[in-house]
């Protein structure tokens, strides 16, 4: 089967994890998440992923509960990290080797992120899952996603989530919501579409990287939209 991409970086959310949950990680849903990526890695395809906190704490609950943003930022890295253990002990239950990469420096548990070791990884066939954000607060894991995909020079970001693309409006809210199956940069940023937040989405922009929003929840959706099935929608 020919493979469109080559490199991915593949953009999970934190609330992706809970499943019916309502906060935490639900191991249906992670052992769903290895078997998709275990798919495209035994076609070759090498993979990075980037994975929120939000199932765990959000930096921006933080100053409802008086906990200074900097601080909650930092807390919402840290949960980036405890999904990414769990993801990467799920993938290797699937004899997937991954390596997880911290970007703040824990080293009894994850890897400093290292740019070059990070592509040598990639290289070799192993999942490299990029946790703790940017390592500086003030910046979202979208804006992490774009920053580790452009270093790695990744051909895509896939971001992962509940609905099948982006539409007009919240198809959860509107039910006459009409979807996007492909839209420009420059339409998403004049439509004010909430596809990621505007740092991330500029850097996407700046050098050149495609994003495609789609269902991973469905079976095979992950591996279909590697091969190049217009799926979700692209934005490029």
């Amino acid at each position: 089967m020919a493979i469109k991409y080559k490199r991915i970086l593949l953009k999970l959310s934190g609330e992706s994890l809970m499943g019916e949950k309502s906060f935490g990680i639900s191991p249906d849903k992670l052992n769903h998440y290895a078997t998709e990526i275990k798919k495209i890695v035994d076609l070759g395809v090498e993979v990075a992923i980037v994975i929120g906190g939000g199932n765990i704490f959000r930096g921006l609950q933080a100053a409802d509960s008086g906990i200074e943003r900097v601080q909650g930022d930092y807390m919402g890295m840290l949960s980036t990290v405890i999904n990414g253990i769990a993801l990467a002990s799920i993938l290797e239950t699937h004899s997937v080797y991954a390596r997880l990469v911290s970007a703040i420096e824990m080293k009894e548990v994850a890897e400093p992120y290292i740019r070059r070791r990070a592509i040598r990884h990639l290289e070799k066939g192993r999942v490299v899952i990029f946790s703790g954000g940017t390592g500086s607060p003030y910046f979202t894991t979208d804006s992490a996603a774009a920053l580790r995909a452009s270093e790695i020079d990744a051909n895509v970001i896939l971001k992962g989530t509940r609905v099948d693309g982006i539409y007009t409006a919240d198809p959860e809210k509107d039910k006459t919501a009409t979807k996007y199956d492909s839209i420009s940069f420059a339409e998403v940023i004049s439509k004010g579409l909430g596809v990621m937040d505007m740092t991330a989405f500029t850097m996407c922009h700046e050098n050149n990287i495609p994003i495609v929003v789609f269902d991973i929840n469905e079976d095979n959706n992950l591996l279909r939209v590697t091969e190049g099935e217009s799926l979700g929608t692209l934005v490029s």
